[in-house]
């Protein structure tokens, strides 16, 4: 009766986290926080070029943790695009030609590593995720805060190694070109005090963040934090798409004190019109296949054809595989590319008799390390869509980023990310061996 009561909820688990969490985002984006967000951490940061640019790095990262990196992107590109013209105005375009560059590419790579640090970042996060459960149901599902502890450090360090790489080896902006940061806080000082429904918001998204990352108990090595779904009755019908879809509902019953509102409660009706529903058909798709390839053995068959890199030192498996996904995803939907990519990892694994998440989790992560083409992801091309940056630009700072991405990752993960998952390189997990044993 137990499992029957599970089996609804978790099976649709993700797709209830990608909605909640785009509801949550929408209004976030509808009622002006985000750029509030964004303009605050600018003004804290800012300072001279490369500090503006880490500023605006800072701020496009954060919030494309938690909304839409194409949504954050084209809300960053118009302010940074403000303090270019500033600059032109006042020196030669060549002269800025550098400033704008890095800032136009911090901008767009900072969404990209910033979606990497949570599971509702970017679609790849949670279609592994989905994934992961569909192929090993007897394994735990990775929940939000134990991906969010390995994410976020990983994110971090990105982002700091992008903005030197963009500011001191590519495009290191002249001395006597200074910037006025004061755009900045006239943009800031434009939208007034923070209002009630803000406020609001602001709670909201802060309270589920904080039931998403300790809802399982967390083991960080020395410390372990317990979770809080253990305090209460039945811990496993809680999971994080229920959290989600809890908090965004709450916001259907707050009501709003704006006069000139739309609808009379914190999010309106419209909010359910603007859900990418084609990215959730995308998710129910891969799903699909996924499940296809598991159950036909078509996984199976292609992860024995790879069987000749077993006994290979693990660290070179994650480097080739974070390799292949870092550069097939410049010419290929991130999202699909992981829907396709990871069944046969988890087959590869199994016929391997390694850990999984060894191969599928660095796998996942270089799916958004895509930096050198336009096509590669909506940040890159709404940057290049400004008209301030070459392709010959791009592509000469991104394969270089391409490739540190690759050595991050990798040895991130080996070396800290096994820690933090529990992973032994040595031991196959008996998850993984019953679910081996169901596909032959």
């Amino acid at each position: 009766m137990k499992g029957k009561a599970i089996a609804p909820i978790y099976v649709n688990s993700t797709i209830f986290l990608f909605i909640g969490g785009f509801m949550i985002a929408l209004t976030m984006e509808q009622w002006n926080l985000h750029k509030r967000m964004a303009l605050f951490i600018i003004r804290l940061i800012g300072g001279g070029p490369a500090r503006i640019i880490l500023g605006f790095m800072i701020a496009a990262g954060f919030l494309s943790m938690w909304i839409s990196n194409t949504a954050t992107a084209i809300m960053m590109v118009p302010i940074g695009l403000a303090i270019v013209s500033q600059l032109e105005a006042k020196f030669d375009i060549e002269e800025t030609h550098k400033f704008t560059v890095g800032l136009m590419l911090g901008i767009a790579y900072a969404c990209s590593v910033g979606g990497m640090a949570t599971l509702v970042g970017t679609p790849p996060n949670l279609s592994f995720s989905r994934i992961f459960e569909i192929t090993f149901p007897t394994a735990k599902p990775i929940a939000f805060g134990t991906w969010f502890i390995m994410g976020l450090p990983l994110s971090a360090i990105m982002l700091v190694i992008i903005w030197v790489v963009l500011t001191r080896v590519f495009f290191r902006v002249p001395p006597h070109v200074t910037v006025d940061k004061s755009i900045v806080g006239r943009e800031y000082k434009e939208l007034g005090k923070m209002s009630y429904e803000e406020s609001v918001i602001l709670i909201v998204f802060s309270l589920t963040a904080i039931l998403w990352i300790f809802r399982k108990k967390l083991n960080m090595g020395i410390v372990s934090i317990p979770g809080w779904s253990q305090l209460i009755p039945y811990p496993d019908m809680i999971d994080d798409g229920t959290v989600a879809l809890f908090m965004a509902m709450l916001m259907f019953l707050i009501p709003v004190k704006a006069r000139d509102a739309s609808y009379p409660t914190i999010m309106g009706s419209e909010v359910i019109k603007n859900i990418p529903w084609n990215i959730v058909l995308l998710f129910g798709g891969g799903f699909a296949m996924a499940k296809g390839f598991q159950v036909t053995g078509l996984s199976a068959l292609i992860g024995e054809k790879f069987s000749g890199l077993q006994g290979m030192h693990p660290i070179i498996m994650i480097m080739i595989i974070c390799f292949g996904l870092t550069f097939l995803t410049e010419v290929t939907s991130n999202t699909a590319t992981t829907q396709m990519i990871l069944p046969i990892l988890a087959s590869l694994a199994i016929d391997m008799q390694t850990n999984p998440l060894l191969l599928m989790v660095p796998a996942t992560l270089s799916a958004s390390c895509a930096f050198m083409m336009p096509v590669a992801t909506p940040p890159n091309a709404i940057v290049f869509g400004s008209g301030r940056i070459r392709i010959a630009e791009m592509a000469k700072v991104g394969i270089f980023i391409n490739l540190i991405g690759v050595l991050i990752i990798s040895l991130f993960f080996y070396f800290v990310g096994t820690a933090l998952f529990s992973i032994d390189a040595n031991l196959f997990p008996e998850w993984a061996r019953i679910a081996g044993s169901l596909t032959k």
